[in-house]
């Protein structure tokens, strides 16, 4: 039996189940809006956790397309889905209310100019999808300002008022109150914020904003949808009937990502079964409320690449999928502190940091706890525990999976390759090839000191050698070496009896040539014996055994051994 093909990239809910494509049933999502009854809910989410999809299922649901045969067929898109099973309270809303419905993800211009253009042009187009009210016009200037808003040749009044007014215009043709979708609308300020026309957005899209959702006559609720609540800026200013739902909520926690049972049905449905252990590791770990649940977007894209090769291996697709900006700002701008706070959470520990959902893009970098929450809130780090310390909220925090642990490894990988690009390396250089063990070592400890370094704690426990850790400092070794011009720099090359660590030589013989073996050790006194290892090996293995037939007649010879931020260095010059 062929099986339904996955929906990857596909946010519309009415192409999804016309073309049969797989769908986590998240329906009952609509059954709990209308049991609750709030009339504004701001929901927030990470990227790509599924707002926009449940944005176009609760439209297709509650939307009255003005025509008998557009109502049915929206209807039957819910066939057979969760909430036709909860009864007619239910079933007797479909198809009943206007739908006003924005989304705002694609504001993601590098001016004011180009950016409110873009804004204008989506409201413009939900202007001309209901353009049948145009009939019930009957004021010449009220059908003036619709067709010059459809037209975009209204003011920048009439648009900061255009979701307000549509409202109106709809009521006034449908006789119903109407349901306003806006999804993802803090794109354009974060977009902005880094783009430098911050308080143009926040100005235009607070005036939105107030106009459509405070003291609206003419809405029956409202859904909005983005990563953090933005409050600080006022844009919520007076709305009383305002309820978030973060993801410390415990309203609403498991319709957003999906839940171990909906993974589990999803690999049995694909007969993936035997990729549970493997797809929980990268995939899982957020908390939202008290649901654990997985990244949708990187499960779907994984099960649909086993489908194909079911050795397919695990991808980080979560980070092609949004800015890392404020990840690599965080490494650029950490201090000590919060180096050793990143060096704890890559390692598979925990921070406590006190919890604020108010956070605002011009105001993260103003406390190191805001680039924490900042993190939290967008999916970098998942909730462990949280506690209450008279008026403060404590959040335990780690990092989720191995998916967001290779982003954070990834940005501070090429954070430190940029940094050591523009670093003036002349001198550790030049003792390196000379022989100076103790410039070489001092120069290279004051590198480490300024890197931000972890160990692998499926590592800890085993004997000093370069699988502790040493995945680490063999890559830093590696890019403090980049730079190195004239010399050719190799790793785990094939040499005498076994593989060096790393080689540097030059094409000219008369140049000597360094081998170097790394060792990692559990403690601070132990690196001195870890360096008399590495040369022991050196010998042992005899790494430089090709080096006299090549035509070198000497060869420096070091043992390194690492400490956390320390380094010990030994070094022996062989004559051929």
């Amino acid at each position: 039996m062929q099986k339904k093909p996955l929906p990857v990239g596909i946010d519309d809910f009415e192409k999804l189940i016309r073309n049969n494509y797989y769908y986590v049933d998240k329906t009952l999502f609509i059954k709990e809006l209308l049991d609750k009854k709030g009339e504004v809910n701001l929901f927030t989410r990470p990227r790509r956790f599924g707002k926009t999809l449940n944005q176009s299922m609760i439209r297709f649901f509650f939307e009255n397309t003005g025509s008998l045969e557009g109502n049915e067929a929206n209807q039957a898109l819910f066939k057979d889905m969760q909430i036709m099973k909860q009864g007619d309270r239910y079933t007797q809303e479909m198809s009943s209310y206007p739908v006003i419905s924005l989304s705002l993800k694609s504001s993601k211009q590098p001016d004011w100019e180009l950016a409110y253009g873009c804004l204008k042009e989506e409201i413009g187009r939900e202007y001309l999808r209901h353009r049948i009210v145009l009939d019930s016009l009957k004021v010449p200037e009220q059908k003036r300002r619709y067709e010059d808003i459809m037209n975009l040749s209204g003011s920048q009044q009439d648009f900061a008022t255009s979701i307000r007014f549509l409202s109106e215009c709809l009521y006034q043709h449908w006789g119903r109150k109407v349901i306003i979708l806006i999804d993802e609308y803090d794109v354009p300020l974060e977009n902005a914020w880094f783009s430098g026309f911050y308080d143009n957005m926040i100005g235009f899209i607070r005036s939105v904003f107030e106009s459509a959702l405070k003291t609206n006559p003419c809405q029956e609720f409202s859904v909005v949808t983005g990563c953090l609540r933005i409050t600080k800026e006022s844009i919520f200013t007076g709305l009383n009937n305002l309820d978030i739902i973060s993801i410390l909520s415990r309203s609403y926690d498991e319709y957003f990502g999906f839940t171990q049972q909906e993974v589990d049905r999803m690999l049995r449905y694909y007969n993936l079964d035997m990729k549970r252990e493997l797809i929980k590791s990268w995939y899982d770990g957020y908390l939202f409320g008290d649901a654990e649940v997985y990244n949708p977007w990187s499960v779907t894209n994984y099960i649909k690449a086993l489908t194909v090769f079911t050795d397919e291996l695990p991808t980080p697709y979560w980070a092609n999928t949004s800015s890392n900006s404020i990840v690599r700002s965080l490494v650029e701008r950490a201090d000590i502190s919060v180096k050793e706070e990143l060096e704890i959470l890559l390692a598979g520990g925990t921070i406590e940091k006190p919890v604020h959902e108010e956070i605002t893009y011009d105001s993260v970098y103003d406390s190191e706890d805001n680039l924490w929450n900042f993190l939290f809130f967008t999916g970098y780090l998942k909730q462990i525990s949280r506690k209450m310390e008279n008026e403060t909220q404590y959040l335990t925090m780690a990092v989720p999976n191995l998916e967001v642990k290779y982003i954070f490894n990834n940005t501070i990988t090429k954070w430190f390759r940029d940094q050591i690009k523009v670093k003036d390396l002349s001198q550790m250089y030049a003792a390196m090839l000379e022989g100076d063990a103790d410039q070489f070592q001092a120069e290279l400890s004051g590198l480490l000191q300024e890197s931000i370094s972890y160990m692998d704690t499926q590592e800890v426990g085993k004997s000093p050698s370069l699988s502790f850790g040493g995945k680490y400092y063999h890559g830093f070794m590696m890019g403090v070496l980049n730079n190195l011009r004239d010399y050719l720099v190799k790793s785990n090359r094939e040499s005498g009896n076994g593989r060096l660590d790393i080689l540097v030589r030059s094409h000219n013989v008369s140049k000597t040539p360094v081998i170097m073996e790394l060792k990692v050790s559990e403690t601070y006194k132990g690196m001195e014996n870890a360096c008399d290892t590495a040369m022991q090996q050196i010998e042992e293995k005899k790494y430089d055994s090709s080096l006299p037939e090549e035509g070198y007649t000497d060869v420096l010879l070091y043992g390194i051994a690492f400490f956390r931020k320390q380094c010990r260095i030994k070094v022996h010059r062989k004559q051929f």
